[in-house]
C-alpha cells in the first residue's frame, strides 16, 4: 500500500508514532471498545538496528511531554531470569554439547510465559511508574518465546495501560484467516486477534 505508514522512511514513522502515542486518545485507550490495549508496531527485519534507535529516540521524545515509558527488552529479560535462576552459566557451558531440541526444552521450561516470563514482566510493572509499556526483542527470543503466547498470558496483567510491541515482521488481517503475526514476514506465529496495528490508529 502506497500510503501505508509502516512503509514510510524511519524518520516519518518516528513522527507518526510520536503523534499517535502522545495523544490522549491513545493514552486513555479510546476507540478500542472493551479490548485489551495491545498494539503492534511491525517493521521489516532488516530494519532492526534502525528500530532500536527509533525506540530510544521515541522514549526520549515522549519523556519531554511527561509521558513515562517502561521499556522491557525480552532478550535482556530472558538473560536476567536465567541468571536469577542461576542456570545462565550452565547453559553457556552445555550449549555446544546438547542438541538444539534439548536446549530448547530447557529454555522453554525456565522461560515459560505463564509461570515465569509474564510474572517477571508484571513484577517490573509493579515496581515502575509508567504511562505505557514498550516490548522489544521478540525476534531474539524466538522460538522459545512466541509472541502470541506472550500476549495471551500478558493480557490479564497489562490491561490498565497501553502496551506496544515492536514486531520484526507483519501483522496482517484478512476475513478468511483473521489476524496473524508473521515473524520475519515468513513464520506464522498463530492467530492473534486482540491487538491493534499502531499504524492504523488515529492521533
Amino acid at each position: 500500500m502506497k500510503n501505508d505508514p509502516s512503509l514510510m522512511p524511519i524518520k516519518d514513522r518516528f513522527e507518526f508514532l510520536v503523534s499517535v502515542i502522545s495523544g490522549q486518545r491513545f493514552l486513555q485507550k479510546q476507540g478500542i471498545g472493551n479490548e485489551v490495549p495491545f498494539f503492534i508496531c511491525p517493521f521489516r527485519p532488516e530494519e532492526a538496528t534502525d528500530m532500536e534507535r527509533l525506540i530510544k529516540n521515541l522514549i526520549r521524545q515522549l519523556e519531554k511531554s511527561d509521558i513515562k515509558v517502561l521499556h522491557i527488552n525480552l532478550y535482556d529479560l530472558s538473560i536476567d531470569l536465567l541468571k536469577e535462576r542461576e542456570i545462565w552459566q550452565q547453559i553457556m557451558e552445555v550449549e555446544n554439547e546438547v542438541s538444539k531440541e534439548e536446549l530448547m526444552e530447557l529454555l522453554r521450561g525456565v522461560l515459560d510465559p505463564e509461570h515465569h516470563f509474564v510474572p517477571a514482566i508484571a513484577a517490573r510493572m509493579e515496581e515502575a511508574d509508567f504511562d505505557l509499556l514498550f516490548l522489544s526483542g521478540i525476534g531474539e527470543v524466538f522460538p522459545y518465546i512466541r509472541s502470541h503466547h506472550l500476549l495471551n498470558n500478558l493480557q490479564s496483567k497489562a490491561k490498565e495501560k497501553p502496551t506496544l510491541m515492536f514486531f520484526p515482521g507483519t501483522y496482517s488481517h484478512c476475513l478468511e484467516s483473521g489476524s496473524s503475526l508473521e515473524l520475519f514476514g515468513k513464520l506464522r506465529d498463530d492467530n492473534y486477534y486482540r491487538a491493534f496495528n499502531i499504524y492504523h490508529c488515529q492521533s
